[in-house]
């Protein structure tokens, strides 16, 4: 059991364990010598028999069963025989579930022999009862009685029921809220008599489960499954769209002239494109897949054939929050000037589906201009990449009055969504949430270090805000933010073995605070270059330093942003950065990165010249625990073209390189600041040199 230590055995029971081990190695070498030889008889199944009914764990041994069955159902052709051999496979599961029933094996070789046809299920409800009685929360058998009660077609308003019985018996009954949610789920899925109506559903289930937080307050069952409410109540059915690059109404200019430097323009209006190709960022609400012609329509005079969207992902899955495509113009050399309409629809027909299965259904459009310019400007210093970028607080202006270009996008108020929302919807989730907040307001005063009923009511309060954002974002100022940084800042205190987490969600909701509105976002905005340079509003910087963030989001304020300084925060990870299509100066010196996993988003970023990464803690770990946690290409495969020995060196193993090989070769970077990083020697920055041909500065210093 967990929690309960280890106790030493004593003689007479060693004696036994030692008897036990040699006679299961014993039947499990007459099992493998039946299964490698496809021995299926009377006698060695009697054999697995023996050794499963002893250690019910052992897979291959219900493997060879299956095997075994599948021979014996071919060539036995009397109804008599194939029971007896039906029978005798849920006999031995039986006994291996009194043994161990939470043994994935038995009961999954028991829902394999049931879904063969063979075999009545009226004797499995009598089964589930008995092993229910002795855990009524263990999970195997919430699963195989929802498995059981689809096969036997009884109607899951039945099953409601019982959960419903079995949470009134004990409210710490976690499976049974866990499979309540799972049935309820289907319920409303299908709009099943009686469970038409959302709204009053939920209403019944956040009463009943306000009966079990509030009998029970240190019972976390009822308070993951509030939780679970609270998604169903504020998250939107069908994904939406929430932002996009260009903006609406937005004047863009495309520059095709080579001696502009694309790290320093100002991306409010201006985009630097040898090629005359700018991109198109369409960011949702939520992962969709789908996106493509058929269901996004784009007009602008110069696309004759289908845009190639594709998702900006990390892993290799087809659902993205992002998804980009890129617009051309035929001939780069045209310097006529002329403005050019784009305008973008979606919405209109289906094909984008959200990870849930829900089509986007919110007609969109956004309309923007764009021209091209072909013009001779002289290089100045420090602007075409002849003066290395300096991250230095010396280097930044802050001007009380922002350029009008950037006007528009700090207003941060410009798609236009079609919200077909009935206003009784806006009006059930305010009645809905507003009691809920103040409910667990009063218990916090009662219990005042009642960690989960914080938690509850951060996710609340952020919740209510997340709606009357969106539903009247001009009106709506979100007034429940320093409420809830100040549950996140008590939580840290009150436990502090998970003060990771809640650090993460204080920084996600204060870079929320910092950059959901033009007057907040303003102050984090600066000018980089010397106050007397005529080039000083060519470049806009947002600096986001030194705030002690252990995590970035808000992405969908983002997309504009070229040029950000992250420093000095305590981040270790910047996943959904890969959304930020225009980025091309980014800082991330001073803070916690362990490893080039942790910086995979930056290989998505085409436009990418300057980075630093200096002062983290690259290198310090011999073994990067992030490659195992997430789920990517840098992480998990090699290109089939990889050729690492081409970077070797004879005082450098490819084994200690072949990740830096793998992040940096293909990136653009002209200035890279390693500096401070354990991994950072001469031999790394000879390496680096060689990854990077375009690079011109390596920490601080220029390439020779």
């Amino acid at each position: 059991m967990h929690g309960q230590p280890r106790k030493p055995l004593k003689p007479e029971d060693d004696a036994a364990s030692i008897a036990k081990a040699a006679k299961l190695r014993n039947l499990q070498s007459q099992l493998l010598h039946n299964h490698h030889n496809k021995i299926y008889t009377k006698e060695a199944l009697e054999i697995s028999s023996k050794l499963l009914e002893l250690n019910p764990e052992i897979y291959t041994g219900w493997n060879y069963r299956k095997l075994a069955v599948e021979h014996n159902l071919q060539v036995e052709t009397d109804p008599k025989s194939i029971k007896s051999i039906v029978d005798e496979e849920l006999r031995l599961v039986e006994i291996a579930l009194s043994r161990n029933f939470k043994s994935y094996g038995a009961w999954h070789h028991r829902k394999w022999i049931l879904s063969k046809g063979f075999s009545s299920f009226d004797h499995e409800f009598l089964l589930l009862n008995k092993f229910q009685k002795a855990d009524s929360r263990n999970f195997h058998a919430w699963n195989y009685r929802r498995f059981v009660a689809a096969m036997k077609n009884i109607p899951e308003e039945e099953e409601l029921q019982y959960t419903t019985d079995m949470i009134n018996n004990n409210f710490s009954n976690y499976s049974a809220w866990h499979n309540r949610s799972v049935i309820l789920s289907n319920l409303l899925k299908r709009k099943a008599e009686g469970f038409t109506s959302k709204e009053n559903v939920l209403a019944e289930e956040y009463d009943l489960v306000h009966q079990a937080v509030f009998v029970d307050p240190d019972d976390q069952s009822g308070w993951f499954y509030h939780l679970w409410l609270l998604e169903q109540t504020v998250t939107p059915d069908a994904p939406m769209l929430v932002s996009s690059w260009p903006i609406h109404d937005s004047d863009m200019i495309v520059s095709v002239k080579s001696n502009l430097d694309d790290t320093l323009l100002p991306t409010s209006t201006r985009y630097h494109s040898e090629s005359g190709t700018f991109p198109l960022i369409l960011y949702f609400n939520q992962p969709v897949e789908g996106v493509s012609s058929s269901n996004v329509t784009v007009d602008f005079m110069f696309c004759k054939e289908d845009l190639l969207w594709r998702p900006l992902s990390t892993t290799n899955s087809k659902k993205s929050h992002a998804w980009v495509t890129y617009l051309k113009f035929p001939d780069k050399e045209d310097n006529s000037s002329k403005v050019y309409p784009v305008e973008v629809r979606l919405g209109h027909s289906h094909g984008i589906v959200s990870s849930s299965g829900s089509d986007y259904n919110f007609p969109s459009r956004f309309a923007f201009t764009v021209s091209l310019q072909c013009v001779e400007l002289e290089t100045a210093e420090g602007v075409s990449g002849t003066k290395m970028l300096d991250w230095g607080d010396d280097s930044f202006q802050i001007c009380e009055a922002l350029p009008l270009d950037l006007s528009p996008i700090l207003s941060l108020d410009q798609l236009r969504i079609s919200k077909n929302h009935e206003p009784t919807a806006l009006q059930w989730l305010i009645e809905t949430m507003t009691p809920e907040i103040a409910l667990f307001r009063e218990l916090l005063l009662e219990i005042k270090g009642c960690k989960i009923g914080k938690l509850t009511l951060a996710r609340l309060l952020i919740a209510y805000d997340a709606i009357m954002t969106y539903n009247i974002p001009v009106e709506y100022k979100k007034v429940n933010t320093e409420e809830v940084l100040e549950l996140f800042t008590d939580l840290m205190k009150l436990d502090p073995t998970h003060s990771s987490y809640y650090k993460d969600e204080h920084s996600l909701v204060l870079m929320e605070k910092l950059i959901s509105n033009r007057k907040s976002m303003s102050k984090h905005c600066f000018f980089y270059g010397e106050s007397s340079s005529s080039n000083l509003c060519n470049s806009v910087c947002l600096r986001l330093n030194k705030l002690s963030l252990s995590k970035i989001g808000s992405f969908e304020h983002l997309l504009w942003v070229e040029m950000l300084d992250l420093s000095h925060n305590k981040l270790h990870s910047i996943e959904g950065l890969e959304a930020m299509q225009l980025l091309s100066s980014l800082n991330l010196g001073y803070n916690r990165f362990s490893s080039f996993t942790a910086l995979e988003p930056l290989r998505l970023l085409q436009k990418l010249k300057v980075l630093d990464i200096s002062y983290n803690e690259i290198g310090v770990h011999s073994i990067d625990t992030t490659r195992y946690l997430c789920s990517s290409p840098l992480s998990h495969t090699v290109e089939d073209d990889s050729n690492f020995n081409e970077y070797a060196r004879d005082d450098m193993k490819v084994a200690d390189t072949w990740e830096a090989v793998m992040f940096f070769r293909g990136l653009q970077l002209r200035q890279l600041n390693m500096a401070g990083n354990a991994i950072s020697d001469d031999n790394f920055r000879v390496l680096l040199v060689k990854l990077l041909p375009k690079l011109k500065w390596l920490d601080g210093k220029a390439v020779h």
